[in-house]
Order: C-alpha cells, then structure tokens, then sequence
C-alpha cells in the first residue's frame, strides 16, 4: 500500500508565540533607542531568537511589523475611552481618569508612536493604517454625540462630525506629544488628562447652548 504524506496541521499557539517574541524584540529595541528604519530585519530576528526566514513566515515586512504593534496600542486606548458613558455617574471625573489610563497607554507605546510618524512620512500603508483608525474612532465618537443630542443634552445646534474629528484627531496628537516632550512627570500627565477632559466635556458634549 502506498505511503500517505499527511500534511502537517497548523499550529496557532506556536505561530503566537513566535510573533509575540518578534513583537517584544521589536518593542525593547525601540525602547533602547533605535530608530525604527535604522532597525533591520536581521536585527529583529537575532534580538528574537528567530532566524531571518522565520520573520518573513509571520510578517510580509517591517511595515506590517509596526502596524501590529501600533494596532495593540490603539486598541488599548481606543477600548479604554469607548467604555466611558457621558450619560453615567460624575461623567467629567470619570473621562479625566479614561485620558489619565489612556496617557500610561501613550507613555508605554511612544518608542511604537515615534516610528509610526517616522515611517508614515514616506510609507502609504503605515500612514493609511493610522488614519482609518483615528477615522474609526471619529465615527463613534458621532454616533455617541448624536444619541447626546437625541436625549437633548448636548447643544442641537453642534456639527458633530466636525467636532468629533477635532476632539480625536486633536487630541491624539496632542497626546503623541505631551508623552515625546514632557517627562513622565504624575503632576504633568494628571493636568493634561484634567484639561483634555475638560475641553472635551464643556467643549462639545455639554457646551452651553
């Protein structure tokens, strides 16, 4: 009887973890201060203990690399700030402590943020993959000012998509950076969550009529 080459099934926890290695080799690079198009692919390999053939079985090439670990960063603080309700309990002291989790966030990521402005200077894909980002988040934020608005506690006469891309576009920038030129002073980052808060709050969700 003929012999049967059975192909081998996939193996998801070990395909993880080894782009869970080559993203945190990445991650303490960045963090040691190497720019990000001075870092070879060579480099993140050795750093990860994978070989250079390895990298190119997980990730097409350095871009992907970096969209997946600003992916993780933006999913964090996007999901921390979508689990504020503006209708809730003590809403403003509750948005300060989502800007004072969401600047840890920054503060952890901004080596990852650093490269992502470094590389969508000249890379259309990084540069495409953060804005449809923020794009998303401006969206929510819309759709959350327009239910304000339906419940009457946010001025009828508001543009919200104007509003929401300034509050989000704005203020991720603004955040990019507070954490690239303040040190990580608690006294800095608490007044910058307060004042962000603030402008938000009686900026555009409850601005007088």
């Amino acid at each position: 009887m003929p012999s049967i080459t059975r192909r081998r099934p996939p193996n998801p926890e070990g395909r993880a973890a080894v782009e869970a290695r080559v993203l945190a080799a990445t991650e303490r690079l960045l963090q040691e201060g190497v720019r990000f198009t001075d870092l070879g692919v060579q480099r993140i390999a050795a750093e990860a203990g994978v070989a250079r053939s390895t990298f190119y079985t997980h990730f097409r090439d350095k871009s992907e690399l970096l969209m997946r670990l600003a992916g993780t960063m933006r999913e964090s603080s996007f999901d921390r700030t979508g689990s504020w309700d503006p209708g809730g309990p003590d809403p403003l002291a509750r948005l300060t402590e989502v800007f004072a989790d969401v600047i840890r966030i920054y503060r952890t990521y901004a080596p990852v943020l650093a490269a992502v402005s470094e590389v969508a200077a000249y890379d259309e894909a990084v540069r495409e993959y953060w804005a449809t980002g923020l794009e998303q988040f401006v969206s929510r934020t819309v759709e959350a000012l327009r239910i304000e608005q339906r419940a009457g506690r946010t001025p009828a006469d508001l543009d919200v998509v104007a509003a929401s891309r300034l509050i989000v576009v704005g203020g991720d920038r603004f955040l990019a950076d507070h954490v690239s030129t303040t040190s990580p002073d608690p006294a800095a980052d608490a007044a910058a969550a307060r004042e962000l808060a603030a402008t938000w709050w009686y900026g555009v969700y409850r601005r007088p009529a």
